[in-house]
């Protein structure tokens, strides 16, 4: 840039920044998090092609992060690159439309955002995704196997069954039917955000296990992680269990989301000795559900206000 532009773009950087009078003292006084701010302002006030940003929105507070994502988004609206390096699904979810991961330096997917992340979440607990598909086909197996046994009481029949959901984990349990009751043990396809429902998982154990978390999770559509529960946050020992036992879990509670479409999710994992996470078996998005209402909300969730106005 020629000494003109730097002048012409300086205040709008000094602005976007917001370090205060900090800015006019040495860089080696400055903390990390001001380094990056000001780094950031520098790079995408200067209106790159290609931006790089590795884990830089991981400082700062929450109105200098929602300043870089508006910037994203004009940058995107231009049809300019964003390279966008970070661990957070969450992020990646909310503002890519691609994804690519890396392992030790060799690129192991490129694609669809949510499968990315899908793969991701499996890499991370230690599964070769690699080798995933013969994994998932022993798994077929293994539930075509169990669902000859129980063909005549299959919960998930009743429901919009994910087919194309994903499962993974080490097999040491099988989460082989699950279901959403109404409060007298109905099925029900959509939930009413005012209501009590029960969101049921059945699990058929394949390996001694003791005290397993049994975790649930509600999704939107484009797969962020909206709101879930689990047994470890509830400090539950759940017991010990062995080869051919069965577990039916329940989770009972109203689900204050905003009216749409989403997308339920099953687990059963447990930390080690050496407080690793071991995923007996996760079935990502394995139902559809519609929540519905008899109002309308803002954004996600219903906070089911009791309003009241009187005039003063």
């Amino acid at each position: 840039m020629t000494n003109e532009q730097i002048e012409a773009k300086k205040q709008e950087i000094i602005d976007f920044a917001d370090i205060g009078d900090h800015l006019y003292q040495p860089v080696k006084t400055y903390s990390s998090g001001m380094f990056a701010r000001l780094a950031f302002a520098c790079a995408i006030n200067v209106d790159p092609e290609i931006l790089i940003v590795d884990e830089a929105l991981s400082v700062g507070d929450m109105s200098f992060q929602l300043k870089c994502f508006k910037k994203f988004e004009e940058f995107k609206k231009q049809g300019k690159t964003i390279l966008f390096v970070t661990h957070s699904v969450g992020e990646v979810l909310r503002n890519c439309t691609r994804a690519i991961i890396l392992e030790n330096g060799r690129k192991i997917f490129d694609g669809d955002v949510k499968t990315g992340v899908d793969k991701y979440k499996k890499l991370m607990v230690g599964i070769d995704i690699d080798q995933e598909n013969e994994t998932e086909k022993k798994e077929n197996e293994l539930v075509q196997n169990l669902h000859k046994l129980d063909v005549e009481n299959v919960w998930k029949n009743h429901f919009e069954y994910n087919e194309k959901h994903l499962s993974y984990g080490q097999n040491k349990v099988d989460i082989y039917d699950y279901g959403i009751f109404d409060t007298e043990g109905n099925p029900v396809i959509t939930i009413n955000n005012e209501k009590e429902v029960s969101v049921k998982m059945k699990i058929e154990v394949q390996e001694p296990i003791e005290d397993p978390i049994f975790a649930l999770t509600f999704k939107d559509i484009k797969g962020t992680e909206l709101c879930g529960t689990n047994t470890m946050l509830f400090r539950m020992a759940t017991g010990k269990y062995q080869k051919g036992d069965k577990i039916l879990v329940e989770f009972t509670q109203q689900v204050p989301l905003a009216p749409g479409r989403y997308t339920i999710s099953f687990g059963c994992t447990k930390y080690n000795m050496n407080g690793e996470l071991e995923v007996y078996q996760r079935r990502y998005d394995a139902l559809f559900v519609e929540v519905v209402s008899n109002r309308e909300a803002v954004a996600l969730f219903d906070l089911d206000s009791k309003i009241k106005y009187q005039k003063i």
